[in-house]
């Protein structure tokens, strides 16, 4: 399974500085005889934005569409300038991606394999420096050897975020990253991908955490209902499940 997160190369051109904007045009997704997402139009370029809404709802199908796992049916989605159904390969090396599960990020058998795969193409003994820093930072270091199978839950989501934040993506999507998680855990990355200075999509459940976005964006039947300061939008949410 490839890793949905951009190339670490050695020697790349350094990114210009662009927008965040992250548009969608009156997008439409329809897979066989389901709409799972209809008129969806956005424009946002907040540092932090938060996704909610009901299983079901279309907030999975919105985050996958902004690095290319899925594509529009009509209508057009673009990520800091690039069109993802024309420049895909572009946006998958700006895009970091998130899973629910981290079982479906972690390829290799080890945690210090497995950061060495996002930083393939560089020097081996810089890589060495980097996954050793790395695995310390996030509180891994006396699991670099080990069978990442054997990892708790809590570590496995911060192995597989530390793996995205070691490209440096331009922006980390993140699809319910918490909800496998304990409260303490959840707390811990809630709080890593708050503190990045990347531009940060988390859809989540996690009411706490999205409150503490910039701006939050609210799905119901495929469609975007609400959209603005997260406590409002939180609030509108918290009234449609009464």
């Amino acid at each position: 399974m490839r890793r949905w997160l951009p190339a670490a190369t050695a020697g790349a051109t350094p990114r210009p500085a662009e927008s965040r904007t992250l548009r969608l045009e009156t997008v439409q997704v329809a897979v066989d005889d389901r709409v799972l997402l209809e008129d969806v139009s956005l424009d946002l370029d907040a540092r932090r934005i938060a996704v909610i809404g009901a299983n079901g709802s279309g907030k999975s199908t919105f985050a996958r569409l902004l690095n290319g796992l899925m594509t529009p049916t009509s209508g057009t989605v673009t990520v800091h300038g690039l069109d993802v159904a024309r420049d895909r390969a572009q946006v998958r090396r700006r895009v970091g991606f998130v899973f629910t599960d981290p079982d479906a990020q972690i390829l290799l058998p080890t945690p210090a394999e497995d950061l060495a795969l996002s930083l393939r193409g560089r020097p081996r003994d810089e890589v060495a420096v980097l996954v050793r820093e790395t695995l310390e930072r996030h509180g891994l270091g006396a699991h670099a050897d080990v069978p990442a199978t054997g990892l708790s839950g809590g570590q496995k989501q911060m192995l597989a975020l530390a793996g995205v934040l070691l490209a440096e993506p331009a922006l980390i999507v993140a699809d319910e990253p918490t909800t496998l998680l304990d409260l303490r855990n959840a707390r811990r990355i809630g709080d890593l991908l708050l503190a990045q200075e990347a531009q940060v999509l988390i859809v989540t459940h996690d009411l706490e955490l999205a409150a503490r976005c910039d701006v939050a964006i609210l799905f119901d039947g495929g469609r975007v209902v609400g959209q603005g300061e997260p406590r409002r939008v939180v609030a509108r949410y918290r009234e449609m499940c009464a």
